[in-house]
């Protein structure tokens, strides 16, 4: 083990799975300590027994609520008695052509991609300030920007692009409090995000995909995505990665759902 970031603390939102697990993974790895914050219980009590207790600590929180996210933020510093940074990592998406469009998906992946980052950022905010070399770390996706994912992802996309233009206004705006503030937009990775999709909406996105060309990138997996986020916060006090995008390079036939 590496001792780069020896002793520091990240909060990682959506710190029970996918990119989540895999960033709180690379940085306990490379000398940090993680608070995990998760809707799902079961799940963020597996992330911390699989890290282990002495580098990870878990607490139920939902980012579309400030008072959850302030309660969970505030835990998790007084557990560790210090907070060095945050990841804004917590996520969803629901796949849908834009008439048939469910409110409440709408609702929910605005409130858990935007607003959640949004209100996140306002709970660390104070609780970074002061501190040593502290960092906020966005992700976004490049489903903002390219269509090398699925079709049917507009809102998703919509909140990821909110999420960067946020970003740029929070890099200027905390400066003077010595935050470091990076974007980071990752493209696909194996991982269970889609696991609660609706079968037939996720054919419909697949099927609708392959009008954009026969081909896909693959290559990445989780882990990339997790030495992304390290290099971001492993940069000296004064420099800051302004926008990461990290995406799989190698051609392959874009996948069927049959």
């Amino acid at each position: 083990m590496t001792t780069a970031l020896d002793g520091r603390v990240y909060i990682v939102t959506g710190g029970s799975r996918g990119f989540g697990l895999a960033i709180a993974k690379d940085l306990v790895e490379h000398g940090g300590r993680v608070g995990l914050i998760s809707r799902n219980t079961a799940g963020l009590d597996q992330a911390v027994a699989e890290i282990g207790t002495d580098h990870a600590f878990g607490v139920s929180g939902d980012v579309g609520h400030i008072d959850s996210i302030r309660s969970a933020f505030e835990a998790i510093k007084n557990h560790y008695g210090r907070l060095d940074g945050l990841v804004n990592n917590a996520g969803m998406a629901w796949p849908n052509p834009v008439e048939n469009l469910v409110e409440q998906e709408v609702l929910a992946q605005v409130n858990t991609n935007f607003l959640g980052t949004v209100f996140c950022c306002q709970a660390a905010i104070p609780l970074l300030r002061g501190g040593d070399n502290p960092r906020i770390v966005n992700i976004s996706s490049a489903s903002a920007w390219h269509y090398d994912e699925i079709s049917h992802l507009s809102i998703y996309a919509a909140t990821k692009a909110a999420v960067e233009r946020f970003t740029r206004d929070l890099r200027l705006e905390v400066q003077q409090d010595n935050i470091g503030v990076t974007c980071i937009r990752p493209g696909g990775a194996i991982t269970d995000f889609a696991a609660q999709w609706n079968a037939d909406g996720f054919k419909a996105a697949l099927d609708a995909w392959h009008d954009y060309g026969t081909y896909m990138d693959m290559g990445m997996d989780v882990g990339h995505v997790g030495e992304s986020v390290r290099y971001a916060v492993s940069q000296p006090p004064g420099v800051a990665v302004d926008l990461l995008e990290i995406r799989p390079n190698m051609r392959m036939p874009k996948v069927k759902f049959d």
